[in-house]
């Protein structure tokens, strides 16, 4: 008997490869485009082949087009055919904090992970290697540092991205195959936005000048340096088990001595362990100064109401302001 087209069969293996690690309940994020649908349609059929019990649907209404509930009433609609249950339509308010999409992405977010926090287990997205390519073409652009350029992560926190080796033209013609109506939000071909740039003029530019691939070479330097990045948090979590960082205090001792990167990753590690959120290099290079270059100054602000010094050779983290403090988010957003 004929397996599933290529495509399909595509998607599912992409599925199954990650599946066994995640959290259960299953539920899948869409928006109604290729990815989405596609994922929903692959995990939707590995669950409940191999037994991985019901997997919910989730759809956001982000109220920016006038037809958007209707929009998102269809898309729950597809979900419910494709066996998903229950499906939910999560309505949010959009604002206006770092731009139109950056406020939508933190909208759409807040509301996944409210739902994941009330009711637990994960959320499944459907970003692609392409995504992937995008993520650290921004990560560069920004000069951010190396977490950002290794991208995205099949399993972070309670999010789960299985697609993230499968090129978008897959899901494309996945969705295709099994008749699948995709809806093309116009969003996408909106040069306002900076990814729609990235994905029709600069990605296709590079693949003209550098001979093609460059999507999935950007994909695979983001999976080594990745791994390169893991090490370092293990031996910097292993430097500070042996010089018993533990608490509010870590020792500057030895810390001077350590090569950049592993200092930094030691200190990073350290300040995101005691919840100091949306921390940025300029932050770390702070730091540092306390430890390679210390002449007694005083206390450096970090963010979240934190302060931060030296004395007797540790350095001592405190919180400045309890009300107001933001809660840090313990699973980063991610594109």
């Amino acid at each position: 008997m004929a397996g599933p087209p290529a495509a399909v069969a595509a998607i599912r293996r992409a599925v199954r490869a990650s599946i066994s690690d995640v959290q259960l309940p299953l539920r899948v994020a869409v928006s109604g485009g290729a990815d989405s649908l596609a994922l929903a349609a692959a995990v939707a059929f590995v669950a409940r082949r191999d037994g991985y019990g019901p997997v919910c649907g989730l759809t956001v209404d982000h109220r920016l087009q006038p037809e958007s509930a209707r929009r998102a009433e269809t898309t729950a609609a597809i979900l419910t055919d494709l066996g998903l249950e229950p499906v939910h339509i999560l309505t949010v308010r959009v604002g206006t904090e770092g731009g139109p999409e950056a406020a939508a992405r933190s909208a759409r977010y807040d509301a996944l992970q409210e739902r994941v926090i009330l009711q637990g287990g994960c959320v499944a997205l459907g970003h692609t290697r392409d995504d992937q390519a995008e993520t650290v073409l921004m990560g560069l652009g920004r000069g951010s540092g190396p977490r950002s350029i290794a991208g995205m992560q099949t399993y972070r926190g309670f999010w789960w991205r299985p697609f993230l080796d499968v090129p978008r033209a897959t899901t494309v013609k996945a969705c295709e195959a099994l008749g699948l109506p995709v809806w093309d939000d116009p969003h996408n071909h909106d040069p306002a936005y900076r990814r729609v740039r990235l994905r029709r003029e600069v990605l296709p530019l590079l693949d003209d000048v550098l001979g093609g691939g460059t999507s999935a070479a950007l994909a695979r330097t983001a999976t080594l340096l990745r791994q390169d990045l893991d090490a370092l948090d293990a031996l910097a979590a292993q430097w500070q088990a042996e010089h018993r960082a533990t608490g509010e205090i870590l020792p500057a001792a030895g810390l001077a001595e350590l090569p950049t990167a592993l200092r930094q990753r030691v200190i990073r590690l350290w300040l995101i362990c005691r919840e100091v959120p949306e921390l940025g290099s300029v932050h770390l290079d702070e730091v540092g100064r306390l430890v390679t270059n210390w002449h007694g100054q005083g206390p450096i602000d970090l963010p979240g109401g934190f302060s931060l010094s030296r004395t007797s050779g540790t350095l001592t983290l405190k919180t400045q302001t309890v009300h107001g403090r933001r809660s840090p988010d313990l699973y980063p957003r991610e594109p």
